[in-house]
Order: C-alpha cells, then sequence, then structure tokens
C-alpha cells in the first residue's frame, strides 16, 4: 500500500492535467503519469505510489513509465540501499526540454524546406500551403529565442 497521501482535488486536477498531456498525443495512461508526478506533493514516486494512486495495472504502469522516459517527460533516479527506481517529472528541466522543441522544429522546418523544393509545380496549390508553413515555421524560429531572452530580462 502507498503511503503517498494525494487528496481527491489533486485527483481531480492529475484527471484535469492529464486530459491536457493528452492533447499532445500522449496515451491516456501516460498522461495522467506525468500529471500526476506534477500534481503530487511528493516529487518522487515509486512504480507502485503511482500504480496505486492512479489504480492502473502493472502493465499499463510500465508501458506509461517507458513511454514517458522515452519522450523524456520524467526521469528517475535512486536511493543508496533502496533497489526502487523514484520517477520524477522532467517539469523542472522545462527551459532545457523547450530548447530541445525548438531545436526539433527547427530540424523539421529544414526537411520540410527540402520537400518544398523537390515538389512538382502541379499541385501549385498544396505546394504554396506548405512554403507558407515553411515560413511560419522560419519566422518562429528567429522570434522564440528573443522571446525568451526578453521575457529572461523581465524576470530581472
Amino acid at each position: 500500500m502507498s503511503t503517498v497521501k494525494i487528496t481527491e482535488e489533486q485527483l481531480q486536477l492529475v484527471e484535469k492535467l492529464g486530459l491536457v498531456f493528452e492533447g499532445p498525443g500522449l496515451q491516456p495512461a501516460a498522461a495522467r503519469v506525468a500529471a500526476l508526478l506534477v500534481v503530487s506533493d511528493t516529487l518522487e514516486l515509486t512504480f507502485d505510489d503511482i500504480r496505486e494512486i492512479l489504480n492502473l495495472s502493472k502493465s499499463a504502469t510500465s508501458n506509461a513509465i517507458n513511454l514517458l522516459l522515452n519522450v523524456h517527460r520524467i526521469e528517475y533516479i535512486t536511493k543508496p540501499g533502496d533497489r526502487k527506481r523514484y520517477f520524477r517529472s522532467n517539469l523542472a528541466r522545462w527551459k532545457n526540454v523547450m530548447k530541445e522543441k525548438f531545436m526539433d522544429l527547427e530540424k523539421t522546418n529544414s526537411v520540410l524546406k527540402e520537400v518544398v523544393d523537390q515538389r512538382t509545380p502541379a499541385t501549385k496549390e498544396f505546394n504554396q500551403s506548405l512554403e507558407e508553413m515553411v515560413s511560419l515555421m522560419r519566422f518562429m524560429n528567429q522570434q522564440i529565442p528573443r522571446l525568451f531572452k526578453e521575457w529572461e530580462k523581465s524576470k530581472s
């Protein structure tokens, strides 16, 4: 039995945040695990804590944790003398995660630009839409670092 306490209000927040996390494509169980690790007052939870709090099967818990580890949404630590893994959210590293996402956006845009360059002229309307998307992504890649610096300045 888990010794981690979570209130009914926190469980409702886990559900609410889980639905938000599902939006970008996370599976429901993985979204709830990610949400739990943000909402819980205990920042590091074991496999059994997660499974019991969310009332998930062992396989659903394992699959969710592995997915979240693979996409770097969570990480784990170990403690000396304890064989358990303690999972925690990577949300505290959000700046690094966002920078990685921006780099991914840049890579995607680069490949899409290559696609635009090799497209047949026969699909003019589609090509124009694709070119607009590439243009917007290029613009975003130029503006986001500036916005981030402005935000950093505004904090001081």
